[in-house]
């Protein structure tokens, strides 16, 4: 294997093409079966070992290289964040061919186990099993009962989990408990083929305040059945300050269309980023490591530059966490947003941390910001943006590109589609500091902010 790895996977060359392979690390020699063969590269998976890395260690997990998650255990986690480093400026010279800045050393995570603040489990009639450690053959054993994650390419197989190492207990605690009071009592497991079953999922949200929320998603409306499972853990776990139960009678887990309800506490947990408190529900999204997440928007407010004189512009807002956090070096803050429950969660966040100089608004950021709404709010000092992993519409780099804010602050969850809509960006705008970060350890994921300086005309 070559010294790089990426999404998860390390790359070789064979006959001149460029080869990915998982399960492997730079400094393994193995045969290899390939998969998907195309012209300049293909896909691969090992076979057989012929001699391992020296760069290996143990993997900690007993469910490593079953789950799906975690690909990544099988490295030092200062490889890991050498390689994720290596990965930004990759897909920033390879895909965007900009001129960059020295890139920043990358923020590694100063805790590597349980930092995730969420955890979705699922409730399902088929285990997964493999066959070996290093092939996709799989087993099923029967209709046996299990709980916890999806198997790796598998949408009806769950990989019983006895230990996760993603977040901190009584989490564990709470699913084998569950787990096991469902066996007892004769509570049915999920059929994702049959869409036949009681138990179907489960969310678990820690809070760094202490608080704890759990959502149990079920797929029978059955009220005493609810109640005796959902009165057991309540008595086994008092620490829970908020208990709900969702009905899903749909054939897809999908959480946005369906209706929590509130069986026990506020319906909702608070938690902290700094001294700003942010209201989280069942169905919010909130940034899933907190520390590093805080972390992530410490650079992100950095980036911006304010001094209070400016009128910040947070695009792909969500529920308002990124300029609530920056609030107080802003004169105004103008939050946009497509989705609806969103703008309304960031409007109540604001309300939370006594905010009136927030300003959150629903809608398609090319329709939203016209000349009216200059008009009205200023036109942006200062620009956020936090897409999705595909990246930005490129009407909406055309709007960024229009309104000739000063300073932008991209922040992006997949430095290939950020380096793409560095590239257009570029028509105006310069590289001026970039930073990774690293938010999920373990994992081939990789947080990058850039920052942009408006050309000199």
């Amino acid at each position: 294997m070559e010294d790089y790895a990426a999404e998860g996977k390390s790359l070789a060359r064979l006959d001149g093409k460029v080869v990915f392979i998982e399960n492997v690390v730079p400094g393994d020699v193995v045969d290899v079966r390939l998969g998907k063969n195309k012209k300049d590269w293909a896909e691969g998976y090992p076979i057989r070992f012929q001699s391992y890395s020296t760069e290996r260690v143990q993997p900690f997990c007993q469910h490593f290289g079953v789950c799906g998650g975690c690909q990544w255990q099988m490295l030092p986690y200062e490889k890991q964040t050498q390689y994720k480093q290596k990965q930004v400026f990759d897909n920033l010279t390879r895909i965007g061919k900009v001129d960059l800045p020295d890139i920043l050393p990358i923020v590694g995570a100063a805790g590597d186990k349980f930092y995730r603040n969420k955890l979705e489990y699922t409730f399902s009639t088929k285990e997964y099993l493999p066959a070996g450690a290093f092939n996709k053959e799989d087993r099923e054993q029967g209709n046996r009962s299990v709980l916890g994650f999806h198997a790796k390419g598998f949408f009806d197989k769950v990989v019983n989990i006895q230990k996760c190492w993603l977040q901190s207990e009584p989490t564990n605690d709470i699913r084998n408990t569950i787990r096991q009071f469902a066996l007892d009592n004769g509570l049915s497991f999920y059929d994702i083929r049959e869409h036949r079953g009681l138990l179907r999922t489960m969310q678990v949200r820690l809070c760094r305040t202490g608080e704890l929320m759990v959502n149990i998603v079920f797929g029978e409306d059955s009220e005493k059945k609810h109640k005796k499972l959902l009165d057991y853990l309540l008595q086994q776990f008092p620490q829970i300050t908020t208990l709900l139960y969702t009905i899903n009678l749909k054939k897809n887990d999908s959480l946005h269309d369906l209706d929590p309800k509130v069986y026990y506490g506020k319906g909702y947990v608070i938690e902290k980023l700094e001294d700003f408190s942010f209201k989280i529900g069942p169905k919010s999204f909130f940034q899933t490591n907190t520390a590093q997440g805080e972390r992530l928007y410490q650079i992100t407010r950095e980036f911006a530059e304010l001094d209070g004189n400016q009128v910040l512009y947070d695009l792909y807002c969500g529920t308002g966490s990124i300029g609530i956090f920056c609030s107080r070096g802003a004169k105004k803050i103008i939050g946009v947003e497509v989705i609806e429950a969103a703008i309304a969660d960031a409007k109540e966040n604001a309300a939370l941390n006594n905010l009136d100089h927030t300003h959150f608004y629903s809608g398609d950021v090319i329709d939203v910001c016209n000349d009216e709404f200059f008009a009205l709010h200023g036109r942006p000092d200062v620009i956020i943006t936090d897409p999705p992993r595909a990246g930005m519409h490129e009407k909406l780099v055309r709007k960024i590109l229009d309104m000739e804010a000063p300073t932008v602050v991209y922040v992006s969850c997949n430095p290939a589609t950020q380096a793409r809509d560095l590239a257009l960006l570029d028509e105006k705008y310069s590289v001026t500091k970039v930073q990774p970060v690293d938010m999920f350890p373990h994992t081939h994921h990789i947080e990058n902010i850039a920052q942009l300086k408006l050309k000199a005309r």
